[in-house]
């Protein structure tokens, strides 16, 4: 059985530390790779819209951080890792990497 819901967002060519911010349709997503994984999450901070494909990756934390208020969100869940909680956590999307393609699955609308 084909599973339609996944979706090719391109080349698996993404280098460690890097974050990529994709639009597809009207949703901006972001990829991000840590530690040889990629993940994948709403690019679009949930805090106050900045795009966190613009920021950086914690180490310590294995989270992708804001650039704008330096809110943190975990790679592969989006929770919110920064206290005190002032924002919800980001939401994350499934991925997997196939034949060197980068495959997300986005909710269903």
């Amino acid at each position: 059985m084909v599973d339609d819901n996944w979706i090719d967002v391109g080349p698996a060519d993404l280098t460690a530390g890097e974050l990529r911010g994709l639009e597809i349709g009207e949703r901006l997503v972001l990829l991000a790779c840590h530690n040889d994984q990629v993940s994948a999450m709403d690019d679009s901070c949930n805090h106050a819209g900045c795009l966190l494909s613009g920021g950086w990756i914690d180490e310590r934390k294995s989270a992708v951080v804001c650039p704008c208020h330096e809110y943190a969100f975990e790679l592969g869940s989006g929770r919110n890792v920064t206290f005190p909680r002032l924002c919800a956590d980001q939401q994350a999307f499934r991925v997997r990497v196939e034949s060197g393609r980068v495959m997300l699955r986005l909710p269903e609308t």
